[in-house]
């Protein structure tokens, strides 16, 4: 989840105007006039004017021919940038786009990055909803989320211990294991080939599978989410085979 920090004395009002834009163009599913961009951002036009200006010539916004703004492609080389930060294997992307395709749900990647469960990567699919704290780049309540359990069981007891009691175990619905005994006993039946089912436990209504993937010393989570209250058995099997191929893709026996 975005964590929130406290607002810094020395904020850069340009900066955190100029990101705030860069959200609201990215939010809407087609371009946006400076006009409407000032409304969305509660900013004068002259001071939108000055910053969508300087986020064109970046690259970050791109202006098409009847003068709206959309996101340039200086936001898609920074997501590399960001993906190629987390160390993915070149061959996560297609793993995650064809079992998004077979299963026609969302599938996600994630990994332990300093310290904190982060979504790598995720290809989206119609019949699984859009969790707005699930998306790359942000931490993952681990105890609460396929994602996060799947990682939590392939470290040392010592380390998860140390894990969760910085984190915490926040309840996030009312089947939410906030008991640390409860879940050392459903994470110690998961292992390798096995996948981790999780009901409802980070939102109700939607489940997750997930599976571990080992890429010589680093480890990574493959799941998949869907609106129901049980996993379709396909949905379970693919997903253990999107696991099993990112393993041998890596070249881990």
């Amino acid at each position: 989840m975005r964590e929130r920090v406290p607002e810094p004395s020395d904020l850069v009002r340009s900066v955190s105007r100029a990101f705030r834009i860069l959200e609201e163009v990215g939010a809407e599913p087609g371009p946006l006039t400076v006009k409407a961009i000032a409304r969305r951002c509660s900013l004068n036009l002259s001071t939108t004017y000055h910053l969508v200006r300087t986020l064109t010539y970046e690259g970050y916004l791109v202006r098409d021919q009847d003068g709206r703004y959309d996101l340039g492609s200086a936001v898609a080389l920074r997501f590399h940038d960001l993906q190629a930060s987390f160390g993915q294997p070149p061959e996560a992307r297609e793993v995650l786009r064809h079992l998004s395709a077979t299963t026609r749900r969302t599938a996600y990647l994630a990994r332990i990055v300093a310290g904190r469960v982060v979504i790598t990567d995720l290809v989206e699919g119609p019949e699984s909803p859009y969790l707005e704290d699930l998306e790359v780049g942000l931490n993952v309540a681990a105890h609460a989320t396929a994602l996060g359990k799947v990682l939590l069981a392939s470290l040392p007891r010592a380390r998860r211990m140390a894990y969760l009691a910085e984190q915490g175990m926040r309840r996030f619905t009312a089947r939410t294991v906030v008991d640390l005994d409860e879940l050392e006993t459903e994470l110690a039946g998961v292992y390798a080939g096995r996948p981790v089912l999780e009901h409802g436990q980070f939102r109700d209504g939607v489940s997750c599978v997930g599976a571990l993937a080992r890429r010589r010393t680093d480890a990574w989570a493959v799941v998949a989410s869907t609106r129901a209250e049980e996993l379709p058995p396909e949905l379970i099997w693919h997903t253990k085979r999107a696991a099993a191929d990112l393993t041998e893709a890596c070249g881990v026996p």
